[in-house]
């Protein structure tokens, strides 16, 4: 197993391959049924996520993402099956938003020790185009599990949650962690981030994976969330430009 992702086993047929030596902390996660496999975004792309997915499952595997920021799109060279939102299709297959350059500043932006193999210079972002296009509503078979699509805007244009109804298992994506939830660039939205939370409020949840941060965090976080972003509303102070607002377990960017 690659020394650069730690692995935990969720249940005998769901893993997080989490990259905690990086500040981003990036989760990401491996959902297996009985026919095939979903790698539920890449990662930094700053080690073959491919390799460790090799070693958990013989399953054919696709990626499908929650969203097409650098951070979850890096690993996607390694595979030939991807889905992501109708919205942020031209991210991958025309151009991403925003540079290259800027995206390694991002990616050097602590100390961190990087895997042997990887080299700045190399570094590219993904550019092709996916196979499948996601869309609210979907269902996306594995053959005896099921995860449901859910357009969850905010965070980006075309943010998605899956979930997982038997399990009531959430897969988050940057909509729900422990840590600094952005809304203060200009693809995000705050408004349509408040209602995506309150959307997805109303699945029942007995475990949330999120795609930052700490891994082990209560459900009630959703609703400290919702919370959090209705007293905003409320103040008249849900619009960008309002800076960091720190919240008991997590703060928003806007």
């Amino acid at each position: 197993m690659s020394p650069w992702f730690t692995v935990e086993e969720i249940n005998n047929a769901t893993f997080a391959i989490s990259e905690y030596k990086h500040w981003e902390e990036t989760h990401c996660y491996l959902v297996c049924g009985n026919n095939r496999a979903l790698l539920i975004d890449t990662g930094l792309g700053v080690s073959s996520i491919k390799r460790v997915v090799d070693e958990l499952t013989n399953l054919p595997v696709s990626a499908v993402l929650t969203h097409a920021h650098w951070d979850h799109i890096g690993g996607l060279k390694w595979f030939q099956s991807i889905a992501v939102h109708e919205f942020e299709q031209e991210w991958l297959s025309v151009q991403f938003p925003i540079s290259l350059q800027l995206v390694k500043e991002n990616l050097t932006k602590y100390p961190c020790s990087f895997p042997s193999e990887f080299h700045l210079d190399d570094y590219r972002l993904f550019h092709g185009a996916p196979q499948q296009i996601l869309h609210d509503g979907d269902w996306l078979d594995l053959g005896g599990r099921e995860l449901t699509v859910f357009h969850t805007p905010g965070h980006s244009p075309g943010h998605c949650c899956f979930y997982d109804s038997i399990r009531q298992h959430l897969f988050t994506g940057d909509l729900i962690y422990k840590g600094c939830l952005d809304a203060f660039y200009p693809s995000t939205d705050p408004l349509l981030f408040y209602q995506s939370v309150a959307r997805v409020r109303k699945c029942k949840v007995s475990r949330l994976l999120p795609g930052h941060h700490e891994l082990n965090v209560p459900v009630s976080l959703m609703a400290d969330i919702e919370s959090g972003f209705a007293e905003l509303h409320r103040l008249g102070k849900l619009q960008q430009g309002e800076g960091i607002i720190d919240f008991v377990g997590f703060q928003i960017h806007i």
